[in-house]
């Protein structure tokens, strides 16, 4: 029988009962009502007319009136004669009234009206005590049957609260469990409802599901061993460390490299939280001090190079974190799966920077030498005590002097690019009045700001607190940016030099309003050797990033503001002093 009707007999079952009680006890009730009737509305009635009928015949010798009242009575009797012999009795008192009322003296009349009356009384108050029987009887049946009725719906409806529930409730329950042994991946689960309902058509269908998932799982095992197997295969021969964790940064996987650098085993690793294991190694904590710290990005940036000791010698590597992230078709939602932490081995890439590095210091340490050779010969040759010289040898001699102060600022740069690079910056941190680095960096350009009439205004509090940095090397950022301000500025204009104290810092900024900056480039011009395209300005592109790598140094930040045709702002932070 199919659930709905079931549902559809039970609940009709119970309404017949509950109908048929109700209509029962209409029944009962009307009849009781209709005895309690007929006892009020006619003998009782009855009686009230003889009792006053009785009463007239006491007062006769008193009122006269009292024959009316007899009447009246009497007339209301005989439209009420409900009970045998009743009909006799009145016809009795009727015909000895007449003759009393004929001949008034006649008191022989008043017995036989009297006991006329007690007849008509007797009667009726047995029909009282008759009718009183049957209305009992009726209320008796009335409480039997609807006693017997009202357990019949009882019972069946505490049978029906128990039970039928559990017809609906047992199959769900089967069903949730088999659901959620399938969602477990649990294949082999089956329900079995022995029922010819929709219940055991779910069943059989849902069975009939499992069946075809098992087989799925099983045909598609073989082939997810071996592209396991493979996948495993290919991370152990990658020549890069690799580390797999879930989304709980448990390890899943690690390849051989990274066992190999980090000294531990297979065991020690796999199914570990990588907090536990980092806290007994420090180049695992140091791997994962990120990703414990913060959430990466799905593609995190590269940090600086971690030096590790492999191959028998002291190797760079670069680490890469990635979050790998699934979608959740449903609700077109992302979510995090797990992380893979990558050590790319830079190391020859480092060997080739480093001796880069060294080439490039060597030479220009070594062009110094003849670059100051010829800055002397070419002072000797300015000299006019040997000899005066001509309007063009003049040109072709500051000609030369412009060179040679360019040469000289580029071997300077490279010097000073060598020491970012090796990371061998050397600091002397003290605290320094701002004013002094100021003025130093104004004095530098003066010169080359009058070649182009170009004011220098300065704003400087008179009340500001000593800045912590390297005198010099600030000095020089702050030159190297004025010179810019001064290179890319119209003549007869000015550039501004602001210091100020914002919170626990004290900024430089340096304002120029030239033909500023494409809003393409802004985030390149403090890479290394980068020019803006279509400029005129000379050099090797380094001035900014030494700029940034001195003063990221020191602890401070530098940054730029530039809107096209209205110039630009680079402001230099540093940290104040105590």
């Amino acid at each position: 029988m199919k659930l709905k009707n079931k549902l559809t007999l039970g609940i009709t079952f119970l309404f017949v009962l509950i109908v048929s009680f109700g209509l029962l006890s209409i029944v009962y009730i009307n009849r009781l009502s209709d005895d309690a009737g007929k006892i009020l509305k006619d003998n009782q009635e009855t009686l009230l007319y003889a009792n006053n009928m009785l009463k007239a015949m006491e007062t006769a010798s008193q009122q006269s009136t009292w024959v009316n009242n007899f009447d009246s009575n009497l007339v209301k009797q005989e439209h009420n004669i409900t009970e045998p012999g009743e009909e006799t009795a009145t016809h009795t008192v009727r015909v000895h009234f007449e003759l009393l009322k004929t001949n008034t003296g006649d008191s022989a009349q008043y017995p036989q009206i009297r006991r006329a009356i007690y007849t008509i009384m007797d009667l009726n108050q047995k029909a009282i005590i008759r009718k009183n029987s049957v209305a009992q009887k009726t209320a008796d049946n009335a409480t039997i049957w609807l006693t017997i009725i009202f357990t019949i719906i009882a019972i069946v409806s505490f049978t029906f609260v128990l039970n039928f529930p559990s017809v609906i409730a047992n199959p769900i329950r089967t069903l949730s469990q088999g659901i959620s042994d399938i969602a477990n991946k649990n294949y082999k689960s089956r329900i079995h409802i022995n029922q010819k309902d929709e219940f055991g058509d779910l069943a059989n269908a849902f069975n009939k599901m499992a069946a075809k998932l098992e087989e799925y799982d099983s045909s598609n095992l073989a082939r997810i061993l071996f592209e396991k197997k493979r996948i495993e295969a290919i991370i152990n021969n990658m020549h890069d460390p690799v580390i797999g964790l879930d989304d709980q940064k448990k390890v899943l996987f690690v390849n051989s490299e990274a066992l190999k650098i980090s000294g531990l085993s297979e065991k020690d690793m796999i199914g570990r939280p990588v907090q536990d294991i980092a806290v007994t190694n420090d180049l695992i904590r140091s791997l994962i001090r990120e990703l414990i710290q913060s959430t990466p990005s799905e593609h995190s940036a590269p940090n600086s190079p971690l030096k590790i000791y492999a191959d028998g010698k002291e190797s760079f590597f670069e680490k890469d974190i990635l979050t790998i992230l699934s979608e959740q078709a449903e609700e077109k939602e992302r979510f995090v799966v797990g992380y893979v932490i990558i050590l790319k081995n830079i190391t020859p890439f480092k060997e080739l920077d480093f001796a880069k590095t060294n080439f490039i210091a060597t030479v220009s340490h070594e062009l110094k030498t003849p670059i100051s050779a010829i800055k002397l010969s070419l002072q000797l040759l300015e000299d006019e005590r040997i000899g005066a010289s001509n309007t063009e040898q003049k040109q072709l001699m500051q000609n030369i002097r412009g060179e040679a102060e360019r040469l000289l600022k580029i071997t300077g740069e490279l010097l000073n690019m060598t020491q970012v690079e090796t990371g061998k910056i050397q600091l002397n941190l003290q605290p320094t009045p701002a004013k002094d680095i100021l003025q130093y960096a104004v004095d530098a350009v003066k010169a080359e700001a009058e070649q182009k009439h170009i004011t220098i205004n300065t704003f400087l509090p008179q009340v500001l607190p000593m800045v912590m940095a390297d005198k010099d090397k600030t000095a020089w950022v702050l030159t190297n940016l004025l010179s810019n301000a001064i290179h890319y500025s119209h003549e007869d204009t000015k550039v501004l030099l602001n210091v100020q104290q914002v919170n626990d810092r004290i900024q430089f900024a340096v304002q120029d309003f030239g033909k500023g900056i494409d809003a393409d480039y802004i985030d390149k011009i403090f890479d290394r050797y980068f020019k803006i395209p279509g400029s005129k300005q000379e050099g090797t592109g380094l001035g900014l990033a030494i700029s940034k790598e001195f003063i990221e140094a020191q602890g401070g930040f530098i940054t730029v503001s530039s809107e096209r045709g209205a110039g630009s702002i680079f402001t230099v932070s540093l940290k104040t002093a105590g």
